[in-house]
């Protein structure tokens, strides 16, 4: 096919391994980091230093998209052992996903601005009653 579809995998490897990441640390910035660091590793291992970039930023935007719904569904009450096991299947689910043409690219713009739109739907808090009682 050609070094793009190459590419595309990993970028979508990327992802999954970025995912898996926040399912195991739910912070957004350690899981984009990790989920780089992990996609750029295998991407490096398996390529050249192209498709390593492309896993690095894969892992990043899976790391970053996948933190935002982990943790809000901690804040909800889920349980770690169970969003952990959902999310390692969300991430084989995402893995195979990369393997179909230029889907891996469309992976790592989907997965972020999702969490994104998650994010800005949340409720804001307010302070409420809490703020007339030390008057």
């Amino acid at each position: 096919m050609g070094e793009w579809y190459e590419i595309g995998i990993l970028v979508g490897f990327g992802v999954a391994l970025g995912v898996l990441a926040a399912g195991l640390r739910p912070r957004a910035i350690v899981a984009a980091i990790v989920g780089g660091i992990l996609g750029a590793a295998v991407a490096f291992a398996i390529s050249d230093w192209d498709e390593g970039v492309g896993g690095l930023i894969g892992g990043i935007a899976g790391g970053f998209g996948g933190a935002v719904v982990v943790a809000g569904a901690l804040r909800r009450g889920g349980t770690r052992l169970g969003l952990a096991l959902i999310v390692a299947g969300v991430a084989v689910v995402i893995a195979g996903l990369a393997l179909v043409p230029a889907l891996g690219y469309v992976l790592a713009v989907v997965v972020p601005v999702l969490a994104l739109r998650l994010r800005s739907r949340q409720p804001e808090r307010y302070a409420g009653l809490r703020t007339l009682a030390r008057d």
